[in-house]
């Protein structure tokens, strides 16, 4: 079994939050891959259901985000879980919007619900890292993730979460790079090439002379005739 962690905080008024984009990409796996309704417990929010061969939980912890680890340590405790089986989405300052990455362990760069995770568990877990930009100034941090994400955000989010959700069955069994590759059909897809490549006409080949069968002696006769 697999439990797969999405980071923001709880209630309406976060709700279309950027710090709340683990919480969205949870909700559409949910919704996409036909997943129990979510419940309360383990002081969150818990759907169940399978991606490919692998059962998975979807846990959305309803702490508050600098708290969100009790909620995820309750979780792998009564699942018995490994934290190897673990992977949390959570919002990423320093990649650009609609960009993703995975991660395996590391540090949480400041990431409240990361730190939490970490104080908690430890930090070999894999992550999902969303790319929501920076507001350009440190100081500008806390109240930009506290914002609703803008109208012009609504495309790239959208194609960022179908392909999140088309992926998640890859993720589930382990292969993140086909789960790059499907996220990356959505966000970056191939662009069809619009011009034609343009082919020289290539000109037939000379006759060939016909083979002269005089002797040498006879062409140079031939010449002054």
């Amino acid at each position: 079994m697999k439990l797969f962690v999405g980071l923001g905080n709880p209630g309406p008024k976060y709700a279309a939050n950027r710090h709340n984009i683990g919480f969205m990409a949870l909700d559409r796996i949910a919704a996409d891959h036909g997943f129990t309704p979510w419940r309360k417990v383990f002081q969150g929010l818990v759907a169940e259901g399978r991606l490919g061969d692998q059962k998975v939980a979807l846990l959305k912890p309803e702490t508050f985000m600098n708290l969100s680890g009790q909620s995820v340590q309750a979780a792998m405790a009564f699942w018995k879980l490994p934290l190897a089986d673990v992977t949390v989405f959570h919002d990423e300052l320093d990649l650009a919007p609609g960009k993703l990455r995975l991660k395996q362990g590391g540090g949480h760069a400041g990431h409240n619900g990361l730190r939490s995770i970490h104080g908690h568990l430890g930090d070999d877990y894999a992550r999902v890292r969303l790319g929501i930009g920076h507001p350009g100034h440190k100081d500008a941090v806390a109240s930009y993730v506290l914002h609703d994400f803008a109208k012009a955000d609504a495309e790239w989010l959208d194609d960022l979460l179908r392909g999140i959700s088309e992926g998640a069955p890859a993720l589930a069994m382990g292969d993140g790079q086909k789960f790059m590759n499907a996220v990356s059909l959505r966000t970056a897809p191939p662009r069809s090439s619009t011009t034609k490549e343009k082919t020289e006409a290539i000109p037939p080949p000379a006759p060939k002379d016909k083979e002269d069968r005089r002797s040498p002696m006879q062409r140079l006769l031939d010449k002054f005739r």
